[in-house]
């Protein structure tokens, strides 16, 4: 037989193109798709058991399951193969087989045939799990910035746990003690084995559309790093980063780090410590209320104290206490300065006054009525425009002038009758 693709002219039963004129038998496909498979030689591949089945007979049936991608396919081994494992194989264990796929051509179905199979171990899975950490961190799905933070008084709590477990119990008892009043949705699936991751999502998503739900709890009890693997899964851990509602995660005890703790906004030890996170203890709250309360009232009264002495320390300034005493020493103080500048007033004036009469007593003494009583006369000379000037020299008099004599008691008129110079010298 031609391999796939070569002689063109071939007929159907030769395997040659097909045409629709040159159809392929069904036999002819199924040789060919063996032929392909049976190319591939043995693969090691990765999986989670999701079905064991030892039959009675010389063959066991496997289903491996890749949880991430919740994609399946089918093994079958000898059961001596399953017999010689390190350690006891059972649904959910991860497994790495070795073997070669067959292509059963009488039913159309694949199947690998596995001569070695491995248990993977815990240091391996805490390797790969660092590896996917490293990535998600790397794309920002840890971030802390978008952290959410929880609502002081959730409406309702969301809760996703595994049915009558006793995380549901833990969360259930823990709330309804601290707020009696509170409501919890709670969302069931399966928290382990190859079916956790599908329903962990589908029951997160359910409580995240729900308008009413304000916070997400996702709790599980403690467990192996086998058993709490489903919640590091990459689909979980993505379906955390997107769900718009806050998210607890409460996943085994204190030493337990899922990477689902990671994505969520708030990573509580246990299911315990997650309902006290979640919702207030009434009790404290209440008593809280009542001690700002107190202190709200003390503050106040604290305060009304502190004014009510700020107002008795204005009353007693003197400004006022005694409004009046303000006006009255200006008052005072303006009569006494009144009374200052009248006496200085009556100083000014006296001593202006004693200026003046001396002024007055020096001037009668110079002026010419006291020199005419000490026997002087004042000559005026008469003029025709009555002007009459003070004779000052004899040049002012000419023979035969008029003349006006003043005395203290009167005066007399004259006429020069002739002059005489200092010296003796006389003119007529």
């Amino acid at each position: 037989m031609t391999a796939p693709g070569t002689g063109a002219a071939a007929g159907p039963s030769s395997g040659g193109p097909s045409s629709a004129e040159h159809p392929w038998p069904v036999r002819v496909v199924s040789m060919k798709i063996g032929q392909w498979i049976d190319r591939l030689g043995e693969v090691w591949v990765e999986g989670q058991i999701t079905q064991l089945n030892r039959r009675g007979g010389g063959t066991a049936f496997l289903t491996l399951r890749d949880p991430s991608a919740n994609v399946s396919v089918q093994v079958t081994c000898l059961p001596a193969v399953l017999d010689r494992s390190d350690v006891p194989l059972n649904e959910g264990t991860q497994v790495i087989v070795r073997g070669k796929f067959t292509y059963w051509a009488g039913r159309g179905s694949l199947s690998l045939r596995i001569t070695e199979i491995r248990a993977v171990g815990v240091g391996e899975l805490l390797a790969r799990i660092e590896r996917l950490r490293q990535l998600l961190h790397a794309e920002g799905l840890f971030d802390p910035r978008l952290k959410r933070p929880l609502p002081f008084l959730p409406r309702t709590v969301g809760l996703v746990t595994a049915r009558a477990s006793a995380a549901e119990r833990d969360v259930r008892s823990i709330a309804e003690g601290r707020w009696p009043d509170v409501r919890i949705r709670a969302e069931y699936a399966t928290v382990q084995g190859p079916t956790a991751v599908p329903q962990l999502v589908t029951a997160l998503r359910a409580l995240d559309a729900d308008p009413e739900v304000d916070v997400i709890i996702m709790a599980r009890g403690g467990g192996s790093v086998e058993d709490l693997l489903p919640f590091s899964d990459e689909a979980l851990c993505r379906a955390v980063h997107a769900a718009r509602t806050p998210i607890v995660s409460a996943i085994g005890h204190e030493p337990d780090n899922p990477l689902c703790d990671f994505a969520a906004d708030v990573r509580a030890a246990t299911p315990t410590d997650a309902a006290k996170r979640v919702v207030p203890d009434v009790v404290s709250e209440l008593a809280r209320i009542a001690e700002l309360r107190s202190r709200a009232a003390a503050a106040l009264r604290g305060w009304v104290s502190r004014e009510a002495h700020t107002l008795e320390a204005l009353r007693s300034r003197p400004v006022f206490a005694h409004p009046m005493r303000l006006v009255d020493d200006r008052a005072t103080e303006i009569e006494r300065m009144l009374r200052d500048a009248r006496r200085d007033v009556r100083r000014t004036v006296d001593r202006e006054s004693d200026g003046v009469r001396h002024l007055a007593a020096r001037l009668t003494t110079l002026g010419p009525a006291a020199t005419m009583a000490r026997g002087y006369a004042v000559v005026q000379k008469i003029t025709p425009d009555g002007e009459n000037p003070v004779v000052r020299s004899i040049d002012d008099l000419a023979p035969g002038s008029q003349l006006r004599v003043r005395v203290p008691d009167g005066a007399a008129k004259a006429a020069v009758m002739g002059v005489e110079r200092l010296g003796g010298k006389t003119d007529d």
